[in-house]
């Protein structure tokens, strides 16, 4: 990956199980604010029905389905994180980002099911 770790860089956090075609129009809103992202892969793999796939199969999901834009996101594992939590003047900022309600629709619950 040839992204710039000193460049403003915007963040996902999520499982991505799977990832899919809402989350790669979450991923494109998200680029114009910075032009590079960090997408963080929550460690989730196992722990119910709702986490069937390992890291290595998230990161080969999000690299096929972002494979355009190899050089502006890096795929990291973090911990389990369920909680984002600052004080006061951090230096980043909260947003959440709302998109067409179609592309809110698409479920990866809907989609694991399909799947398996």
């Amino acid at each position: 990956m040839a992204i710039d770790w000193k460049k403003p860089t915007a963040q996902m956090l999520g499982r991505w199980q799977p990832f899919h075609d809402g989350h790669k129009s979450l991923f494109l809103e998200i680029l114009k604010r910075t032009g590079q992202v960090i997408i963080m892969v929550r460690d989730t793999a196992g722990t119910d029905s709702s986490n069937p796939f390992n890291f290595d199969t998230v990161k080969k999901n999000i690299d096929i389905a972002l494979k355009e834009y190899e050089d502006k996101y890096e795929v990291v594992l973090v911990p389990n994180i369920t909680n984002i939590c600052y004080g006061r003047k951090v230096g980043y900022q909260l947003e959440k980002i709302s998109l067409d309600e179609e592309t809110e629709k698409i479920s990866a619950t809907d989609i694991r099911k399909k799947m398996l």
